[in-house]
């Protein structure tokens, strides 16, 4: 008898465990730049940070739908990017470990992550390189059975609070390398704060989860921190790069989702000149409007989370997916904001809150400008434009 849970036993058991984290506390995590601590101690003791790893180290062995359905339903909470965020890379960050680090490393590195005992950050983007992930410059230099590091990342998520991190460093000269995509190497390491500092980033939204500079001096990591074979990080890195797209997608579609309902309630409910605005067709088109393009959006996510789950390519379904959501989920919160008129603007009411944090999938882990270019590309086959 197969014991797998639907999506919608996925849904309802993650939106419980949600119930008890109200918008309220949302606010005022993001108000005071608190890491939302005891929400992700409660997914960790319901074990849903393990949902996508593999029975043998503690996971649940489900498939990026069901991951995708988790996510979103997070964010559809209220809880949006700020309790996205603080799980994400618990969620699908370590693929490369699963899929090519060696049996030792799988048992010693993912049990405590999926137990919430570890907490990691991803250090990958650079201050001069940004999407141009080929041309970082962070050196790790080989010393007999380790390697010591140096160098900059920037957009580092959680690293105030990370005991642990999974960094992309050069360990070739890209001018001694066959490939511009040979030559980095992929670590899962301690976060040691001697050699490493993390300086947060004051931002526009999702306050409640840092964001951060790091600068690293001298950081001396195991040989055996390194995830597969030497030089070939990049290539594990873009294992993970569709899941990726696709929980930010779903991520995405939820939060819309909730700032469409808050603005249909409130236009249920605020009367002016005597009738409810809801019943103005001013108010009522773009809400519809908004309510398409989120289940267009949705369709789309998980069209290229079932591709995933089968061993099919995504990659075009993908980025579409997370294109396709940020934009939705943008305009939903937009909307909200404009129906709730003047009150919109006031945190009271939560809105402008969604509608900050929802600047954050347009523009990351890729922009919508390069999701264009791969499609045009690989898709309608026109020539790279870059």
């Amino acid at each position: 008898m197969d014991d797998r849970p639907s999506v919608a036993e996925v849904r309802e058991a993650v939106l419980s465990i949600c119930r008890r984290f109200d918008l309220d506390y949302w606010r005022e995590r993001d108000k005071t730049h608190t890491f939302p601590a005891d929400f992700v101690k409660a997914f960790a003791d319901a074990g849903w940070l393990g949902i996508a790893m593999p029975k043998d180290v503690g996971g649940a062995a489900l498939g990026i739908t069901e991951a995708a359905t988790m996510m979103q339903a997070i964010a559809e909470s209220g809880a949006g990017f700020s309790g996205a965020s603080a799980l994400h890379i618990n969620i699908f960050g370590l693929n490369p470990v699963v899929k090519h680090g060696s049996e030792e490393q799988r048992r010693r590195m993912l049990p405590p992550l999926i137990q919430g005992r570890d907490r990691a950050c991803f250090a990958v983007t650079e201050p001069d390189a940004g999407l141009d992930t080929l041309s970082l410059k962070t050196r790790a230099v080989r010393e007999g059975d380790r390697y010591v590091v140096s160098g900059q990342k920037v957009w580092t998520s959680t690293a105030q609070v990370a005991n642990k991190m999974l960094l992309l460093a050069r360990t070739t000269p890209v001018e001694e390398c066959r490939s511009h995509a040979d030559g980095l190497s992929l670590f899962y390491t301690d976060l040691d704060r001697r050699h490493v500092r993390a300086d947060e980033i004051d931002k526009m939204g999702r306050a409640a989860v840092d964001s951060n500079v790091v600068f690293i001096d001298g950081l001396v990591i195991p040989a055996a921190d390194r995830i597969g074979e030497e030089g070939r990080g990049f290539r594990y890195i873009i294992d993970g790069l569709n899941p990726e797209r696709i929980l930010i997608g779903a991520e995405s579609v939820g939060l819309g989702r909730i700032a469409l309902a808050r603005a249909a309630d409130y236009a249920r409910e605020r009367k002016v000149f005597g009738r409810p605005i809801g019943q103005n067709q001013g108010i009522q088109h773009p809400l519809a409007k908004c309510w398409m393009e989120l289940e267009a959006a949705n369709l789309m996510v998980f069209k290229a989370a079932e591709l995933y789950d089968r061993g099919e390519p995504c990659g075009a379904e993908a980025n579409a997916g997370k294109y396709l959501g940020a934009e939705a989920g943008h305009a939903a919160c937009e909307r909200a904001v404009l129906t709730h008129g003047g009150f919109g603007y006031a945190k009271e009411y939560h809105v402008e809150r969604f509608l900050r944090e929802m600047f954050i999938p347009r523009i990351a882990p890729v922009s919508a400008e390069l999701i264009l270019c791969f499609i045009a590309e690989k898709v309608l086959g026109l020539p790279k434009s870059y």
